[in-house]
């Protein structure tokens, strides 16, 4: 059986990943990027994403001028993101130039869209959409009716041929202008990835790397609170006899504020109902110093993504027995008023 063409997100998605392992790998073999050779960085994909987080784009380096490079640039801050996502907008792209060239040829030069080539070939439905100069799905949605890259139907591919034969001149189609729309898809596409897969995917495979037990948020149902039960990113080594939790947070400085009371009545919430619950708290992105040094009033532990294998390391320490690791005991509990009464009674 034929595998079925991947879509543009599917695509996004595996070289993600790939990126990610290699990121992980380059992490290690560098001690957290601190010590880089030109060996390490003899395969493509690592030499790409250190360059890239050091902001050197478009240079089709060696291993020996990448390392030099590294050396030159040591003092500037790594940009993660901008490092895993290079690779994975040039493979999109390039899948996107494909999908239209593909079109280009079945539908004899964009003047035959036949409801039976676009329903066997939902993928093709960010190229299909473009050509039709519709933008957003939810305008697409109201012309042709619910619809996926991975499903159209044969009535929406009726409707979305007809739309086509209305809306596109074969001899004025400017495959350039049809990409450069299609930007706005994998902009779209990068951009789930990285909130529903980076930070989150780099943490998971640096626990599994170490034989880490561990459950993510989608996994359990909750983790019990002082105040009410809500799930962590991630909870080890279960829900029901929980040592640690993690939770991982990508911010600006606009947002920091925010973001640091939110995950603070988190770990307050947890710890104050397990005593010996480590709280791991792993950032990306715009920090303040200030909201990083009042968080560390609460986590055990406050590190930056790129130091997720230490904190690793770490985590499998305190689960094999290393009870130092725990720093902060947080006594919190609600009782009622007149609880309180009764107990006061008691002693007299």
């Amino acid at each position: 059986m034929t595998e079925s063409p991947k879509t543009l997100y599917q695509i996004a998605d595996i070289e993600i990943r790939k990126c990610i392992q290699d990121y992980l790998d380059l992490l290690k073999e560098t001690n957290n990027l601190n010590n880089v050779n030109s060996i390490i960085l003899v395969e493509q994909r690592k030499r790409t994403i250190l360059l890239t987080g050091l902001g050197v784009y478009g240079q089709n380096l060696s291993a020996n001028d990448a390392y030099e490079e590294w050396k030159r640039r040591q003092a500037i801050p790594f940009d993660l993101e901008e490092a895993i996502t290079l690779s994975v907008y040039h493979n999109a792209r390039q899948s996107g130039i494909d999908f239209l060239d593909y079109v280009e040829k079945e539908t004899n030069n964009f003047t035959d869209f036949s409801p039976k080539f676009i329903q066997d070939n939902p993928y093709l439905l960010p190229i299909l959409q473009h050509l039709s100069g519709i933008f957003s799905k939810s305008a697409l949605k109201k012309k042709i009716g619910s619809v996926s890259d991975n499903l159209i139907s044969k009535p929406a591919s009726e409707r979305l041929a007809e739309l086509l034969k209305e809306r596109v001149i074969s001899t004025s189609v400017n495959k350039g202008e049809i990409l450069k729309r299609l930007e706005s898809t994998l902009e779209g596409i990068v951009r789930d990835l990285v909130g529903r897969v980076l930070l989150e995917s780099i943490v998971d495979s640096a626990l599994r790397n170490l034989d880490i037990p561990f459950e993510r948020e989608k996994e359990y149902v909750s983790l019990a609170g002082v105040v009410y039960d809500f799930r962590a990113d991630f909870v080890l080594p279960n829900s029901r006899e929980p040592l640690a939790f993690i939770e991982v947070r990508k911010s600006s400085s606009r947002h920091a504020s925010l973001y640091a009371k939110d995950k603070m009545f988190s770990a307050i919430n947890w710890k104050g109902k397990n005593p010996k619950l480590l709280a791991v708290l792993i950032v990306d992105g715009e920090w303040t110093k200030e909201t990083l040094r009042v968080m560390a009033n609460v986590f055990d532990y406050v590190v930056p993504i790129e130091r997720v294998q230490d904190i690793a390391e770490t985590l499998k320490e305190y689960l094999a027995g290393d009870k130092l690791k725990l720093k902060w005991l947080v006594e919190f509990r609600i009782t009622s008023v007149l609880s309180s009464r009764e107990e006061k009674k008691d002693e007299k």
